[in-house]
Formats: structure tokens, sequence, C-alpha cells
């Protein structure tokens, strides 16, 4: 006969010893305030990408935002005002004076901080590999905006970052769209084979132009880095940049990178300070004999459309930023985002104009839940891929040549930005 008093004991001391296992793993967030039971997260980068990531972040996940680092004072001013409104929001302290850095030694003063838990990388993507590799090594978790680098060389460098982690500190990269769920749902339904074997992949990403920022006045290495988008040293150009998005979905819907790319394009309609080009078309081949084509625009005042299509024997998977995601054929299914201009019905029933609405905040939540729970993210894999896929098309685009991946890889292509950044150091 069991003894109700003997059980009762044995699941008192089961769970003290569960709450004991917890104390001495993450005593802040069992016992501390708000503030010490938040992720303490540093920011490396404040312009406008990074302040938008790390307001989501702010706003969706238990984050203390407390350090902040970039190349330029303004860049720091400009950041800290939004911040500090962050952290206000949520009846947080304001960041220290102490704990803002300025330079180009300022992300690794940041990384120096032991208070700091994480880092949101979103500096230009020409420092994505050394930035990643100094807060590895400092021991922080990394949510890295993509791309992870603009060459063969830094892919190289974070898919050998990524071996070295053994589950022990998360790392993510920004390609958010793998977190909507339209996408999500769409990619499940062809992986589960409702459009047929795939052929062929249709994607484009037409983009209006990045305004300029003032860059008369100043010296020559701030204005470029001030448009950086502008100059292929230190962006990797359009294709890299932006197509990179689409790319990405490619090689998550074929489950695979492609093996080889040729492709066009050039600098017409280009505004009057950079050397990036304003158009790519790149035609791939993937494994199982499926091609595909990108045409990748960022040019005049307009802004198109952003579409991956997806063309099997039994239908058509298509998903685009505005205008729907949606299977049609034998299995023919709507995610139920709206497709062009919603009637007043739609906007009154709450329908989703955009298949991205839930991208962003989805991405961050499980950058951060992985902290928390200790089931480590690593996403350097897939951002190397993906990356190194654009780079491809790329390549063979600006050498009108076709290449393989492998010729690709082993040519580990390193780029110079050609910056002198220690002059914007404070003497």
């Amino acid at each position: 006969m069991v003894n109700n008093n003997n059980m009762k004991r044995r699941m008192f001391v089961k769970n003290a010893s569960v709450i004991s296992a917890a104390t001495i793993l993450k005593p802040r967030i069992v016992f501390g305030t708000k503030a010490n039971s938040a992720i303490r997260m540093g920011i490396i980068g404040c312009g406008g990408r990074g302040t938008s990531v790390i307001s989501t972040m702010s706003k969706n996940t238990n984050i203390n935002i407390i350090a902040m680092a970039d190349l330029f004072d303004y860049q720091l001013q400009s950041g800290l005002v939004k911040y500090n409104d962050l952290n206000k929001a949520k009846g947080l302290p304001e960041i220290q004076t102490s704990n803002m850095y300025q330079g180009s030694k300022a992300y690794l003063k940041l990384l120096e901080n032991k208070d700091v838990d994480a880092v949101l990388i979103s500096s230009p993507c020409y420092t994505h590999p050394e930035f990643m590799k100094a807060a590895l090594a400092a021991g922080k978790h990394v949510y890295c905006e993509k791309p992870v680098a603009m060459d063969v060389d830094g892919c190289r460098q974070v898919e050998q970052l990524g071996k070295s982690l053994n589950g022990k500190l998360s790392v993510a990269i920004g390609f958010e769209i793998r977190y909507a769920t339209p996408y999500v749902e769409m990619i499940n339904r062809i992986h589960n084979g409702d459009i047929g074997d795939i052929i062929s992949a249709d994607l484009y990403y037409f983009s209006s132009a990045v305004p300029l920022k003032p860059y008369k006045g100043v010296p020559n290495d701030e204005a470029r880095i001030r448009n950086h988008f502008h100059f292929y040293e230190l962006s990797g150009g359009i294709l890299v940049d932006q197509g990179i998005h689409m790319l990405d979905i490619s090689n998550w819907a074929l489950k695979a990178h492609p093996v080889e790319a040729m492709g066009t394009g050039g600098i017409k309609g280009s505004l009057e300070f950079g050397n990036a080009w304003t158009n790519y078309q790149a035609l791939y081949k993937y494994p199982n004999d499926v091609n595909m084509s990108i045409h990748s625009t960022q040019v005049g005042p307009a802004f198109g459309d952003v579409c991956a299509r997806f063309i099997g024997t039994k239908g058509i998977a298509e998903a685009h930023y505005n205008r729907g995601v949606y299977i049609t054929g034998e299995n023919k299914w709507d995610s139920g985002v709206v497709k062009g201009e919603a009637t007043p019905e739609q906007v009154a029933t709450g329908a989703f104009l955009s298949s991205l609405h839930d991208a962003d905040d989805n991405k961050v939540k499980s950058f951060i839940k992985s902290i928390e729970t200790g089931n480590h993210l690593n996403e350097t894999q897939q951002g190397s891929e993906s990356t190194l896929t654009a780079i491809l098309g790329r390549n063979a685009a600006q050498t009108h040549k076709k290449i393989t991946w492998d010729e690709m890889r082993s040519s580990n292509q390193k780029i110079d930005p050609k910056l002198s950044l220690s002059q914007f150091d404070k003497k």
C-alpha cells in the first residue's frame, strides 16, 4: 500500500531539487527584479535597420537594452533617445553613458562589458564576420543582420564559427521571412508535395532606389559608409543585400543550394554617388534539374513587387510581400493575406495586408526564447549558404561567365572595403 506521506515527501524533495537547479542555472531569472531577469542586450550599429530590429525585440520580448556601439557619435546620440524610450516603456532604466562606445574599436569595448548577455550586429555587412567572431569569443549570443558577409572568405569564416558553437550560444541571422506564418505554411505544403515535382522557380525583387544620405563636406570614407548600400565593396551589391531574401526562400523551398549560375546586369539609372549595380538578372541550376531565375532591381522612385513563384507538375505556389500567398492547381490553398488593394470589408475584419505581418515579431521571439530556455539556435549554415547563393549569381553576372558552386567556394574571394576607420576615433 502506498504511503501518502512518503509520496508527498518525495514530491517535495523532487520539486525542491528542480527549484534549486533553476536557481543555480538562472538566478537572475528566478529571483531577480524585472530589470535583472531580462536578457541584457547590446546593439552594434545604431542605424535605421538596427533600431527597427531592437525596437521589435524590446516590444515583444523580455530584454533590457544596456549598451550601444557605433563608429559615429551622431548615430549613438540619435539611437540613445529611441532606446531609452523603449526601456522606459517597460519600466527599465536608461542606458548609462559609460555603456556608450564610439569609434573603430567600439564593438570590442561593448563586448568587454560583462553585463551584456547578447548583441545585435546591425552594422554594414563588411563587418559581420569580424564582429560575430569577436562576439562569440566574448561569450555573447548573437543576432546578426543578413547577409552574413559580402564575399566568399567571410561566409567561410561564419561557417567555421557555427561549427565551433557546440550548442553553447545562439546565433540568429536576420532572414525573418522564414518566420512569417504564410510563408512557413506555403513551404510546408511544397515539401508535402502539394505542387508535385518542382520544375522551375521565378523570383523577383523590384525596389525603388535607396535615397542618398548627405555626403558632401565630410571625409570620403564617412560619406561612403553613410551610403554603404550604394557601394559594392561595402554592401556586396543589391543581389547580396536585397535579392538574397528571395534566394533564401528558394534554398528553403528546394532544400538545397544551386550548383551553378550565369547572369547579367548593370549600373544604368544609378545615382551620382556610388558604384553598386542597379539591376541583376541571374539564372541558377539546382540539383534534380530544377531551374530558377531572379530579377533584382533597386532604381527609380517607385517600389514594384516582391515575389517567389515555384512551378510544379501539380500546381504553382506563389508568395508576394503584399499581393497574397497561395497555391493554384490540384491542391488549391490561400493564406488569407489580401491580394492587392483591400476592400472595406477586408479592412473591417482585420485581414492581413502583408504576408510579413508577424515575421519580425516571431523572429526576435525565437532568438530570445532560445537564450532563455537554453535550446540555442545556430543559423550560421543556412545564413552562409543563402549569402553564397547571392554571391554566386553576382559574380557570374559581373564576370559574364557561368560559375559553379565549387568554383566560387574554392576562389575564397575576399573584397577589401578600402576604409581607414581609425580616423573616426576620438583623439
